[in-house]
């Protein structure tokens, strides 16, 4: 069994989950291979450093309110010649909502500065290839923060930015989609969506209108338009690191899972990415998830053969447990399983 879960966010990580379950499985006599993943927000840097070897590093960077605090980033050193070393950076380490009590929010002041200091710290170790997961963030500044800080510290010297998006959106809709989840209201909306248009007139090039660009409020837009950063879709960049397709297909089934299963799920986010990449190998998937918004016709979207409901760790090894079980006696497709 390929045990694939999403974070289950602001509760449990993906490797937590990955391994209740797995523990739940074995229990039964089902041998698994625990594959935590993400999409290129929170978790991206506990799902790639382990498979990657990377080093873990620390740096001393700005909170989305300009505070100190400690983020790590992984350094993955050449593994073969020619290659290049490459940087893990989650922008949720230092522009994270998670830094930011809720009484604390302010989506006008939230910078992305913190990140540019993460990824600076990063070049500085010698990072050539700087993969940025931008999933997560308190802010809606374009990066304008971050390109500030990449230019004070001497810029990226050579090195590439690759940014791994968990969403489509473009650059000048981050503020009406994402802003009211980070603390806006409805004025500051509208003034964040001026403020975005302003930098996107003033940058190199113009992010307007382009697909990912509005992802983390726009800081993927403003790496894109800043330094010429490439911007990939987060789950198969951060499943095709970890060698997922052929972990797979070597499975007797896949269960993957996140915190809420719902419209978004099905709008690239790992889970999707997962159940359709099992559905196109012909692997039968399962999802044990924390909450399921989805109606029986989105559970058929992604062809999940049963989803289970689990938002501890103890209901996640028992979940695990009644899956092992089932899968003993071949039975009719479902949706639900309790």
């Amino acid at each position: 069994m390929l045990v694939a879960p999403d974070s289950f966010k602001g509760t449990l990580s993906a490797a937590e989950v990955a391994r209740a379950v797995g523990e739940g499985l074995e229990a039964v006599g089902r041998p698994v291979d625990l594959c935590p993943v993400a999409d290129g927000g929170e978790g991206t840097l506990d799902a790639l450093a382990p498979a990657l070897g990377a080093q873990l590093l620390t740096a001393e960077v700005s909170d989305p309110l300009g505070r100190p605090v400690r983020a790590q980033f992984g350094l993955v050193a050449p593994a073969r010649r020619g290659a290049v070393p490459i940087a893990i950076v989650e922008a949720a380490a230092a522009s994270g909502l998670s830094l930011v009590r809720g009484s604390e929010r302010d989506p006008i002041v939230a910078s992305t500065a913190g990140t540019g200091e993460l990824i600076a710290a990063a070049v500085d170790a010698g990072a050539q290839l700087v993969l940025l997961g931008v999933g997560g963030s308190a802010t809606t500044d374009g990066g304008a923060g971050a390109i500030d800080a990449i230019r004070a510290a001497g810029g990226l010297r050579g090195a590439r930015l690759r940014v791994l998006c968990d969403v489509r959106t473009a650059f000048e809709d981050a503020a009406r989609v994402f802003a009211p989840q980070k603390g806006a209201d409805e004025d500051q909306v509208k003034r964040l969506t001026k403020r975005l248009g302003a930098l996107a007139r003033r940058l190199a090039r113009d992010p307007r209108g382009m697909p990912f660009t509005g992802a983390a409020g726009g800081l993927a837009g403003g790496m894109w338009a800043a330094f010429g950063a490439e911007l990939v879709p987060g789950a198969p960049a951060v499943l095709d690191e970890l060698g997922f397709d052929p972990r797979m297909r070597a499975a007797r089934a896949v269960v993957t899972g996140e915190g809420r299963l719902d419209c978004q799920s099905l709008a690239g986010k790992a889970v999707s990415e997962v159940a359709t990449r099992a559905r196109q190998a012909g692997v039968p998937c399962y999802a044990i998830v924390g909450e399921n918004e989805l109606d029986a016709f989105g559970v058929r979207i992604l062809d999940l053969q049963g989803v289970a409901y689990a938002g501890t760790l103890a209901k996640l090894r028992s979940a695990g447990t009644r899956l092992g079980e089932q899968l003993a006696v071949p039975s009719p497709k479902q949706s639900q399983v309790s």
